[in-house]
């Protein structure tokens, strides 16, 4: 009984977070599919850059609630049936992997950065803080949003042995991160060539 509850939080985690926000916002609102302009990713920043700052930051936040609300729903079940609460950790992957391979938008999702943000600020706030820091401090730097996100997101998971997250947690924090970092593969290639967008607001 116990492993079915595991299995249907974890596949409600991956259902949850393959909802497309920025699809649903560009098509509910502004009638325009985001994945056939600018970099084509359903992420925040692709919904900022095709339909303008207001969408892309509600695209932002809904993102980083996919994490925030399965882990809270994961974590309710557990405490309420007496289950290991390490369970929202694999539900948080889930959701996750649902975000950068949505089934309700043929498995071309987001690049995970808004999830990832939801899922620091769910698990250990001194995560959330670091990365936080890391990526502001980078981005005023570099102005690459790119080289911020993705060494924010390697910050959580040098720090994670040290700062109270249990081995499944560790474990977790180095698959989201890989994730991550693989689903920017492509910005990676182009901060390389030197050819990688540069922010112009900060």
């Amino acid at each position: 009984m116990d492993i079915l509850i595991y299995c249907l939080l974890i596949v409600m985690g991956y259902l949850y977070g393959s909802i497309p926000f920025a699809l649903v916002i560009g098509k509910l609102f502004y009638h325009t599919d985001v994945r056939n302009s600018g970099s084509g990713n359903l992420g925040g920043t692709n919904a900022g850059r095709v339909l303008g700052k207001k969408a892309g930051l509600s695209v932002i936040i809904l993102d980083a609630s996919k994490c925030c609300i399965s882990i809270l729903i994961a974590g309710t079940v557990a405490k309420y049936m007496k289950l290991d609460m390490n369970i929202i950790y694999p539900c948080a992957l889930a959701c996750v992997i649902g975000h950068c391979y949505p089934l309700f938008a043929g498995f071309r999702g987001g690049k995970a950065v808004s999830v990832a943000i939801g899922y620091a600020l769910m698990t250990n706030i001194y995560a959330f803080v670091v990365a936080l820091i890391i990526f502001m401090v980078t981005l005023k730097i570099s102005k690459y949003v790119s080289l911020a996100s993705i060494l924010a997101a390697i910050s959580i998971a040098v720090i994670s042995p040290f700062i109270g997250y249990s081995m499944i947690g560790i474990i977790t924090n180095i698959c989201i991160v890989a994730l991550l970092v693989y689903k920017h593969r492509s910005n990676i290639q182009r901060l390389r060539n030197g050819t990688e967008n540069k922010i112009t607001w900060m």
